[in-house]
């Protein structure tokens, strides 16, 4: 059975920063694609983050040079950096690696 455990989210004020991890089970996080997506009020889940099996990694543009999202292959976990937070980042955060999502976790950043 597969699970992603989504943790770390928050309050925290403009500029502040978190990280969140996704702690997997079921599955080897260094033998697939993971993603972080994200899902405001109101508003579809778009794509935030991706680290594929050979560790390259990819973002949206508008967390690019804020964002981070790395692997720990012993703890079996996927992080995401987030630096210079913006209200607008507000929203929960999941970690999906096809096809199975994690619950989420909420982010929220105050002005």
């Amino acid at each position: 059975q597969v699970q992603l455990v989504e943790s770390g989210g928050g309050l925290v004020q403009a500029g502040g920063s978190l990280r969140l991890a996704c702690a997997a089970s079921g599955i080897i996080v260094s033998s697939n694609a993971m993603y972080w997506y994200r899902q405001a009020p109101g508003k579809r889940r778009e794509f935030v983050a991706i680290i594929s099996r050979a560790g390259s990694t990819d973002y949206r543009d508008s967390v690019k040079g804020r964002f981070t999202i790395s692997r720990d292959n012993a703890k079996n976990t996927v992080y995401l950096e987030m630096n210079s937070l913006k209200p607008e980042d507000t929203a929960v955060y999941y970690c999906y690696t096809e096809p199975f999502w994690g619950q989420g976790t909420q982010v929220t950043v105050s002005s």
